[in-house]
């Protein structure tokens, strides 16, 4: 059975504006300005603001199962916009070998990266990031490289990347688990 009228919502913190135009979302904080179009998803999307705090109200009129459903990811959009422009997202990657060591060299002034010496083969892998997000080196730990930058989409995205580069082909990988693995999940200004 269709609802009448479902709704969601989403307080706004302090120290960050949101902007809502024609389903185009702006989202801006101390580190930076993100921008989501959701103009493919049928729904009321209005942004209300009271003396004490701003909030973002979500609405579908009419709406099926499936069509209630976006109301939650929309709002977790918003949610991971907002993390983003006050804190950020860094991903940790580990590299695992069994046998040859995996060499990655950062390229490009840190927006690329090469593998090199994967399972020993003499073929050099390329993984260039997405735009706004920077590579490093760990300091602390060996073989590790840190992702960093505001938009979570395109921090996981380069990090999908970089480990579907050294995927293992042709052999069985159950005994080959060698590649460059996603170890932790966190933000740049800790908490």
């Amino acid at each position: 059975m269709r609802d009448v009228l479902s709704t969601e919502e989403l307080t706004i913190p302090e120290g960050v504006t949101v902007d809502i135009k024609s389903r185009l979302i702006t989202v801006t904080g101390p580190r930076g300005t993100l921008k989501k179009n959701v103009r493919h998803i049928n729904m009321d999307l209005v942004l209300v603001k009271t003396s004490k705090a701003s909030r973002v109200l979500l609405q579908v009129w009419q709406g099926g199962r499936k069509h209630v459903a976006c109301l939650r990811t929309v709002r977790s959009l918003i949610e991971n916009m907002i993390t983003g422009v006050t804190k950020g997202f860094l991903y940790k990657m580990r590299a695992v070998y069994a046998h040859f060591p995996i060499n990655t060299i950062i390229a490009n002034g840190e927006t690329s990266v090469e593998i090199r010496n994967f399972l020993g083969e003499k073929t050099v892998r390329h993984v260039a990031m997405l735009e706004g997000v920077t590579i490093q080196e760990s300091k602390a730990q060996k073989d590790e490289l840190i992702l960093q930058g505001n938009d979570i989409e395109m921090v996981s995205q380069s990090a999908a990347s970089i480990q579907g580069a050294c995927r293992v082909r042709n052999k069985d990988i159950r005994k080959f688990l060698d590649g460059i693995y996603v170890s932790e999940k966190t933000t740049v200004v800790a908490e």
